[in-house]
């Protein structure tokens, strides 16, 4: 029963949270987002007490369920695991904790963090980690068998679907998305949860907390006939079936070891109930050490297409934009500043996967690898849009309303004049049409009263980008946004 309901939990965290990530159509996000904040990092990294609280309960209380039933990327082992059951049964083998490497990573991740150095941060942050794997790999997957069913919805006058663009955000993120797959796809595979419980820092820190724990998978010695199938079935390597003894800060909580005994010796109850204590009594004093110094770590963490690309008038293609160079990057409104957005970011991509207007991406900086920044070559971000505020959930981008959006400078335009067709001879107001601020005005120029030029008024502008985006100047438009590193309000 404790199996089954284990199941049931996981697969639906699981589904929920990957839709989140999936789902272009901005619907999903308003039910489900909170899943995103109640991951262990995202909820520390935002201060967000409540969540902290109850999940360290949650591990007090049952150990570390929280990596079987609300962490994406364990449940991902779980489904790679389960495939590689079908192949061979009873495959696990018990093995020695890997403290050293375990503690290192994590020592390594903290040491990161503390640092500022943000891509070995977001490598490995197990949420972030499915995040990329999410929006780089399983998106574009999702849309394109979405506009497959929009192009025969269509055919027989149905606007049930309709499709959208697949592009890609960022081939460097793709890449690191696609070798964690790989390797934890590999990993589980063979070994179940082997990436859990050698390289994640969360898992690290809950299984110190959850040797603590009230409720514990025990092993009643009179009953047992050490025949070895709960160690032959336990994805978390932690059960010596010889010694009847449980590592419980590798033990992930999935119960597998309960359904498969036939003698009914293995249960799962408070700890007073234990017929044997697993040794515990004489390792009480280490573990407490061990888990003093863990929590120290974590105090020190704690410190729409606006216009068609592809033809004209059906008539010439049009060459598509290139990215311009931005002394400063350009970060979402909210984000209150580069230096906030940066030390809160995890790169988990779920703002990128959920912007609209495809103005969001992963930057291939090394100072701030794949971590969002924003750019206008196709879209432009719209005034009325918070979506990506709403979904952060570690308080790199901070909620705001659609006031505050609109009255928020996160850069300002500046005028290339050489790249400007009005410079050229050619009437042209599209910058000044679309200024959703009227920031930019038209002035004629000196040498010809009939040819009006774009003057910015900084004072206005916000830096959505819209004249950069609707600039008809091609490859590199004549309006582009300088980021502000310092949002304020004008």
């Amino acid at each position: 029963m404790l199996k089954k309901l284990r199941i049931a939990l996981g697969t639906l965290s699981f589904a929920l949270i990957t839709l989140v990530f999936l789902d272009f159509t901005g619907t999903l996000h308003h039910w489900f987002s909170f899943l995103a904040k109640i991951q262990f990092l995202p909820a520390v990294l935002a201060l967000n007490i409540g969540v902290i609280v109850a999940l360290l309960a949650l591990t007090i209380l049952f150990g570390r369920v929280y990596c079987s039933i609300i962490c994406p990327l364990g449940i991902m082992q779980d489904l790679f695991f389960r495939l590689g059951n079908k192949q061979k049964k009873n495959r696990c083998t018990y093995s020695p904790a890997k403290n050293w490497l375990r503690y290192s990573v994590l020592v390594i991740f903290v040491l990161a963090f503390l640092l500022n150095i943000n891509a070995l941060v977001a490598i490995l942050a197990p949420y972030s980690a499915y995040g990329r794997i999410a929006s780089s790999i399983m998106q574009p997957i999702y849309i394109a068998c979405n506009n497959v069913l929009a192009y025969f919805a269509e055919r027989i006058n149905s606007y049930t679907f309709y499709s959208t663009e697949v592009w890609l955000k960022s081939l460097p993120t793709l890449i690191v998305a696609a070798i964690t797959l790989i390797i934890v796809g590999v990993l589980a595979w063979r070994n179940g949860r082997t990436y859990c419980n050698t390289i994640c820092p969360v898992g690290t820190i809950l299984g110190a907390l959850s040797r603590l724990s009230i409720f514990k998978i025990q092993i009643d010695t009179e009953k047992c006939n050490s025949c070895g199938l709960c160690a032959m079935n336990c994805k978390a390597a932690c059960i010596n079936s010889k010694e009847h003894e449980i590592d419980y800060s590798r033990c992930v909580g999935c119960f597998n070891c309960i359904e498969t005994c036939r003698k009914g010796s293995i249960k799962f109850a408070p700890v007073k109930h234990a017929t044997k204590c697993n040794n515990e009594e004489s390792s009480v004093d280490n573990s407490r050490r061990k888990f003093l110094a863990t929590s120290a770590l974590i105090t020190a963490t704690t410190i729409v297409k606006a216009q068609t690309d592809s033809v004209d008038g059906g008539l010439a293609a049009i060459e598509d934009k290139k990215k311009p160079t931005r002394q400063t990057p350009i970060k979402p409104c909210g984000s209150v500043s580069l230096a906030n957005f940066s030390k809160h970011c995890t790169a988990c991509q779920l703002c990128v996967s959920e912007c609209p207007n495809q103005v969001l991406r992963p930057s291939s900086n090394l100072a701030t690898f794949m971590q969002p920044e924003m750019s206008y070559e196709l879209g432009y971000c719209r005034p009325e849009c918070t979506r990506c505020a709403d979904v952060c959930p570690t308080g790199a981008i901070l909620k705001i309303s659609k006031e505050q959006k609109s009255s928020t400078q996160i850069g300002h335009a500046v005028w290339i004049a050489d790249n400007c067709l009005a410079n050229k001879g050619t009437k042209c107001d599209n910058c000044f049409r679309h200024c959703p601020t009227s920031a930019i005005s038209m002035m004629p120029k000196a040498d010809n009263q009939e040819i009006k030029i774009p003057i910015v008024d900084n004072e206005r502008c916000i830096g959505c980008g819209a004249c950069e985006n609707l600039c008809p100047s091609r490859p590199f438009s004549a309006m582009y946004v300088e980021g502000n590193e310092v949002h304020h309000e004008n």
